[in-house]
């Protein structure tokens, strides 16, 4: 091997290192919140346990990814950011997805970026960094299903409701619908899925992926689920119950 080779194979190496390491801190201080945030937020199982066997719970990884983070704060209503509203419920999500026993992931725990653990892109764009991270994640775990949550705006404070956005194919599409279901029957609204055709996560992810938009900041009813311990935790219990759902069919 020449030295062209060598120095390209433990650039590599070194990527695969520093990647095993994220990952390995990510799983830590999951378990480090998980004991932590269950104390203060109470929780219910998703499925009963005569449901539990059909789930194969060992051949599912869930991926949660909290959309946005440190310097990217999302969309805003005043002093209210997308990013601490999707931690808020991604926190919920994983909780109650590990007290039905499935194994889950999430991206996050904390106020920060993805980009900031991104040691293996060499990118000038933050955002393609940040992106980039999240799907290596998703990859690597590996996982099955992955579920980004994100907040809307609109000029129009009279929009409100939940959209969730799948990519065009089988799989995605029916973890949309079944997600939609669930935040429809909270909202008390007929909303309709939509592919996502422009987003990089639908696109790059091999995974069964699918952005959950949880509510319109912008809109007064969506804002009291989106930004109070009551909503967050019923937004949270939709979306499980939709991934559950999901999980049953397929």
């Amino acid at each position: 091997m020449n030295n062209g080779r060598n120095k390209a194979y433990s650039k590599t190496a070194a990527a695969i290192c520093s990647l095993r390491i994220t990952l390995t801190t990510v799983g830590l201080l999951m378990l480090f919140m998980g004991s932590a945030y269950a104390s203060a937020t109470p929780s219910k199982p998703v499925v009963n346990d005569e449901r539990q066997h059909l789930l194969s719970h060992g051949h599912r990884m869930i991926l949660i990814d909290a959309g946005h983070g440190g310097i990217d704060g999302g969309t805003s209503y005043g002093n209210i950011l997308e990013k601490d509203i999707t931690l808020d419920i991604s926190r919920r999500l994983f909780l109650l997805l590990r007290s039905d026993g499935f194994d889950v992931a999430l991206n996050r725990n904390g106020d920060y970026a993805p980009s900031d653990e991104n040691r293996w892109l060499r990118s000038k764009s933050r955002h393609l960094r940040d992106l980039a991270q999240r799907k290596e994640l998703a990859e690597t775990l590996p996982a099955t299903v992955v579920v980004s949550i994100h907040v809307n705006w609109a000029p129009s404070p009279s929009k409100h409701g939940p959209l969730v956005l799948y990519r065009q194919e089988g799989r995605s599409y029916i973890l949309a619908q079944t997600i939609q279901q669930q935040l429809n029957s909270l909202y008390n609204i007929q909303a309709e899925t939509r592919p996502g055709k422009p987003f990089y996560l639908l696109n790059k992810i091999t995974a069964t992926t699918v952005i959950v938009e949880a509510g319109f900041v912008s809109s007064p009813t969506d804002r009291e689920k989106l930004c109070t311990p009551k909503g967050q935790q019923e937004i949270a219990e939709a979306i499980a119950g939709g991934i559950v759902a999901y999980l049953m069919e397929v």
